[in-house]
């Protein structure tokens, strides 16, 4: 029973809903750009290893932050889980992401390389200055590029754009609920500095622009397209408005799945050339 409960607050300790739903994402858009099946399993395995190292991470430098504040659900301030242990998980995790992406050749390699500094130099001290939103944007926007490049296909622009508008959404509305807090252990991000209103009207135009993007310039306006447009409006909205009580993540998930539902829709488009 210990030995489960330890794993259990590892895993929690990764950050494992945007971890799983990024997975899902990259495992929907190689599907979208024709990879194979072992392809498919290469990308999806080197994209998880980088997004657990990426939230172990996270959870080992807040560990003193997270408990001073007494933020009850983070497994390494409470002790639930050794510090030791988590940075085994990073230092295991973060090399194993980059192994995975070899195979796939010296551009995918490097773009998924970058992904995961922008990712990490994030954890180490960026989340606390005006650049903050920077590693989302940049992390986000290479996640499709380092897909196209591992099946030699070249990534679109629109898509690295699109995703790129997505992971600054994520970036404001992921904070959202930890402004308090993080103002209180001295973080200062890009969100913290514009406050809660005008951060949550800057995630808003992200991803609706985000979907329209996707949904009506690759490809046309096409029912598909104008039912994810209409879907992203009403769960961004839901999103927000549940988003309002202390300590939520309701807009941070509407966000997530309104990008799950984004490659719903290149899957059933296909991702047009470049």
């Amino acid at each position: 029973m210990r030995h489960f409960a330890t794993a259990s607050a590892l895993l929690r300790a990764a950050h494992p809903v945007p971890a799983l739903a990024v997975t899902a994402m990259t495992a929907g858009l190689a599907a979208a750009v024709g990879s194979g099946a072992l392809g498919m399993l290469g990308v999806v395995a080197a994209v998880l290893s980088g997004q657990l190292s990426v939230g172990w991470l996270n959870d080992l430098v807040d560990a003193d932050r997270d408990a001073r504040v007494g933020r009850a659900g983070k497994p390494v301030a409470t002790g639930a889980v050794s510090r030791r242990a988590v940075l085994v998980a990073v230092a295991a995790s973060a090399p194993v992401a980059v192994l995975l992406s070899l195979p796939f050749g010296v551009a995918a390699t490097a773009a998924h390389l970058v992904a995961l500094v922008s990712a990490w130099a994030y954890d180490l001290g960026l989340k606390s200055t005006v650049f903050s939103a920077l590693p989302y944007t940049v992390s986000f926007g290479l996640l499709p590029a380092f897909v196209a490049l591992a099946s030699a296909v070249a990534p679109p622009p629109w898509l690295v754009l699109a995703a790129a508008l997505l992971g600054s959404a994520a970036h404001f509305v992921n904070v959202l609920p930890d402004i308090a807090d993080d103002a209180a252990t001295g973080v200062r991000g890009l969100p913290h500095r514009l406050g809660a209103v005008r951060s949550t009207a800057i995630a808003a135009v992200l991803v609706l622009a985000t979907a329209a993007l996707l949904a009506l310039g690759p490809v046309g306006a096409s029912p598909a397209g104008l039912l994810l447009l209409a879907l992203a409006v009403v769960l961004l909205g839901t999103g927000l408005v549940l988003g309002r009580r202390p300590g939520s993540r309701a807009a941070f998930h509407a966000v997530l799945l309104v990008a799950l539902l984004d490659v719903v829709v290149l899957l059933g488009n296909g991702v047009p050339p470049s």
